[in-house]
């Protein structure tokens, strides 16, 4: 993941600034801990500032644009360079996706960590999201390379999960983050922020659908409940182990 992301990570701070609701959720979910390790930490996006951070990412090009770029350490989910228990939680936002070997790295994360792991993710079953319509390609790369829900219980043993509704005006450029904007998924520096616009192919035809639909009014049309919401679920999801009770 670290040479993809030397290229595409690219302004990747300013693409993807963190959302300060999302962050409260990341927040809240971490619960007491006072240590906690980010894992595919990127540009540090929702790193909690009132707790002792520790930042991993294999990626040169992700830490140079780290608010701590000289304290981040170079390296990857499946061989974090830690003794056993160092932390009280670990954390890892939207990033488990791109690991090479998805259950190493969470026997990494259950090694490392004493209380709890809190992952922000994607279920990749939920298609209740209109940019499937025209790009449904995107819909079989999540299947491609996201964990089934399951999975982490199987890796982590008992986990709870929580809706994360995603606002309309949301700061963070991850994928579905402009439901309610549609006209942005037309602007090629919005697209490159997302790693899914680098990873499909053939995205012209679909987005020349969607340009044309803007133009009529049909996309309005279509989806004019979805202008009246401030927020929606679309299938981004909290997965919590609490390590203490098991």
């Amino acid at each position: 993941m670290g040479a993809k992301y030397d290229t595409i990570g690219v302004d990747y701070a300013n693409l993807r600034r963190p959302d300060p609701r999302i962050g409260q959720a990341i927040r809240a979910a971490l619960g007491d801990a006072k240590t906690v390790l980010n894992v595919g930490a990127g540009a540090g996006s929702y790193e909690p500032v009132d707790l002792n951070v520790t930042s991993v990412e294999p990626s040169r090009e992700m830490i140079d644009q780290h608010p701590r770029a000289g304290q981040v350490v170079q390296a990857s989910a499946e061989a974090l360079p830690f003794a056993d228990n160092s932390f009280d939680a670990s954390l890892a936002v939207l990033t488990v996706h791109h690991w090479q070997d998805q259950a190493a790295g969470m026997r990494e994360l259950l090694r490392v960590t004493r209380d709890r792991v809190v992952l922000l993710t994607f279920d990749a079953a939920f298609r209740e999201i209109w940019l499937l319509d025209y790009l449904p390609q995107l819909a079989e790369l999540d299947a491609r390379q996201m964990p089934v829900m399951e999975d982490y219980e199987r890796w982590l043993g008992p986990v709870s999960v929580r809706p994360v509704p995603i606002p309309h005006d949301c700061s963070d450029g991850f994928l579905y983050a402009y439901w309610r904007r549609p006209m942005a998924y037309l602007d090629p520096n919005i697209r490159k922020g997302s790693s899914s616009f680098w990873a499909i192919d053939n995205a012209d035809e679909g987005l020349n659908a969607l340009k044309a639909d803007l133009e009529s009014g049909a996309w309005e049309r279509r989806y004019q409940h979805l202008l009246e919401r401030d927020q929606l679920d679309l299938g981004y999801r909290l997965v919590i182990a609490d390590l203490t009770t098991s």
